[in-house]
């Protein structure tokens, strides 16, 4: 079974994505870790995020592995590296290459050759079409910054809410309007709003359409 989970940023994808692999007892694959994975080797090794053809060939040069919250890049543990709050922003530009996006779907398609719950932001569309368990997650602006505002309080940092309304809004343009996979719903997958719903009730609403389907 593949279960593609996508939706813009702050909307709750990868939390809800990795409860459902537990529930179904499948692996859990965080794509977007993939692409921080690569703009963050990318800082490391000096590549320009705007050199698209040095970051194709970075892509298709390095095997990353995803085990839930543990990134592998070539064997080595990225996994404290790849969070780094900063990668946010190139991740999202090293997202817009098309050489970038053609080597990474490749290693995508193939960590669910024998099943998986993915979550990204085109799994739907590009990566995994064929599946019938397609979810687009959505929530307002408002509500996506107050979580990613939590998750810094959380970290004992300070947070501007309106200063993160203004960072989501951007990402979901810049997302939403990339000439290469751009973000939005299969045309068949199925739309969950989670404004008023907690993590439990998006978690058992994802599994009940699962079932239904099956």
């Amino acid at each position: 079974m593949i279960v593609a989970i996508d939706g813009p940023a702050g909307s709750g994808k990868s939390a809800v994505g990795r409860r459902v692999a537990e529930e179904l007892g499948l692996p859990f694959v965080d794509s977007g870790l993939m692409y921080r994975a690569i703009a963050c080797v990318a800082q490391e090794r000096c590549v320009p995020l705007d050199d698209g053809a040095a970051l194709t060939r970075l892509a298709h040069s390095v095997h990353l592995r995803i085990d839930g919250r543990r990134v592998e890049v070539d064997g080595v543990d990225y996994s404290g590296r790849v969070y780094a709050p900063e990668l946010s922003e190139g991740a999202s530009r090293v997202g817009k290459i098309a050489g970038v996006r053609l080597a990474l779907v490749a290693q995508q398609r193939a960590l669910g050759r024998f099943g998986v719950v993915m979550a990204g932001r085109d799994i739907g569309t590009v990566v995994f079409p064929d599946t019938p368990h397609k979810f687009f997650l959505t929530a307002s602006v408002e509500e996506r910054a107050r979580r990613r505002a939590a998750q810094i309080t959380a970290r004992g940092e300070q947070a501007d809410p309106e200063e993160l309304k203004r960072e989501v809004e951007e990402r979901d343009r810049r997302d939403s309007q990339r000439s290469v996979a751009p973000m939005r719903p299969a045309e068949d997958a199925i739309l969950v709003p989670t404004d008023h719903l907690d993590l439990d009730g998006v978690v058992q609403e994802v599994l009940r359409r699962i079932r239904d389907i099956a």
